[in-house]
């Protein structure tokens, strides 16, 4: 047995201890302020990618960053058997702040746990089978949110086998929905804008075709707005922009301006199901991720970042479509600019004039999700630099 392991080969020298998932930009961050990034060199890149998608109120926002200070000197954290005023709180700022009539809130701490939970709730109030989702749609990693995201399977998804059935229905097509949404289907899970599928706006007409299929089946349309909800449409949620109220809506990500947390919102017919322990999470619903809730919601509609959201949005789709892009696509700051060129080497090429863009599944779509606070001149800074670009 010693021969043996001897004869095996070392292993390469570890830089450091973390897992190598991660492609990793030619960057490294030490400080950051509004919208600019300090890199370790020195140098200031403008940031239009927010973390993807979750610095919505930028860098070192005073009431954000106060509001967790206050709530860790007050109480760090609590587990959900013990009532706190700032849960509560939190739940509430966040169903006025949706106005959809979706009234119950589950917290928890990301994306996929939102999803996961959502179809939990699909399965037990419907007892069916079958779980339709959008091509190229993305839900997260775990077992079920996994298992409805586009092209996991061939990819990544490394569990033995799915938890349900599932289909995908392609993008925009509403002579499909018939067929893939049926008498056993217990839900039906859509990004109405998607993110990594490209910033790609599923618009209003297929949504409205995917709620009335819903009501005549008894499916659950889950809306899935991890990556477009909490105003990164220029509307609380993309379900105000387009008109459509789903059963559930997931969020996260801008939620909390970079603490971890997330949230269900579920209809009345759905939170009529919840009883004690169906239902549950360590961190979710803890004090500093409610504080920072309350925080981000309260920032938003202060200082009108809905307006400032839908105004810099048409500025960048007026003045952008320069250089190598051809085209935009998407909703507010979920903005996608069709590339010519692969848009990899325009986001290398925008990263070396110091602005920091992002990418997508579609390899012709540079992804861009800002912080709400973006302002006209720094899209006349993206501007500059793609017009220098071939």
């Amino acid at each position: 047995m010693s021969s043996a392991i001897a004869a095996r080969p070392a292993p390469p020298p570890i830089e450091d201890h973390l897992a190598r998932v991660f492609a990793q930009y030619p960057l490294e961050v030490v400080s950051a302020e509004g919208v600019w990034l300090r890199g370790s060199k020195g140098e200031r890149i403008l940031d239009l990618y927010g973390g993807h998608a979750v610095a919505a109120l930028g860098y070192g926002h005073p009431a954000w960053t106060r509001a967790l200070a206050e709530q860790a000197r007050a109480c760090q954290f609590q587990t959900n058997a013990v009532a706190m005023q700032v849960r509560l709180r939190a739940a509430a700022r966040l169903v006025r702040f949706a106005g959809l009539g979706l009234d119950t809130v589950f917290l928890v701490s990301s994306g996929a746990e939102a999803n996961e939970n959502a179809l939990k709730m699909a399965f037990r109030l419907t007892q069916r089978p079958h779980v339709a989702a959008i091509e190229h749609g993305f839900h997260g990693r775990t077992a079920a949110a996994g298992a409805v995201t586009w092209g996991a399977a061939q990819k990544w998804y490394g569990f033995p086998r799915a938890p349900f059935d599932v289909s995908f229905i392609p993008r925009r097509d509403i002579a499909a929905i018939d067929e893939h949404v049926t008498a056993q289907t217990a839900a039906v899970i859509v990004e109405p804008v998607q993110g990594l599928g490209g910033a790609f706006d599923l618009g209003a007409p297929f949504l409205e075709a995917l709620r009335r299929r819903c009501d005549a089946t008894g499916a659950l349309l889950i809306f899935d707005e991890v990556q477009c909800g909490v105003g990164r449409t220029g509307y609380p949620f993309a379900a105000n922009l387009y008109g459509v109220t789903p059963d559930m809506i997931t969020c996260a990500k801008a939620l909390g301006n970079g603490f971890p947390c997330a949230a269900l919102l579920m209809s009345p017919r759905v939170a009529g199901g919840v009883t004690l322990d169906l239902l549950g999470t360590t961190f979710g619903g803890g004090p500093l991720a409610c504080a920072a809730i309350e925080a981000v919601i309260e920032a938003i509609e202060s200082e009108r970042l809905l307006e400032r959201v839908r105004r810099v949005a048409a500025y960048v789709r007026e003045t952008c479509i320069v250089g190598p892009v051809t085209g935009h696509q998407g909703a507010g700051l979920l903005t996608g600019l069709r590339t010519r060129r692969p848009a990899k080497d325009i986001q290398a090429e925008l990263l070396a004039r110091g602005i920091l863009a992002g990418t997508s599944s579609d390899p012709h779509v540079l992804r861009l999700l800002a912080p709400y606070i973006l302002e006209e001149p720094h899209v006349d800074l993206l501007r500059d630099a793609l017009q220098g670009l071939p």
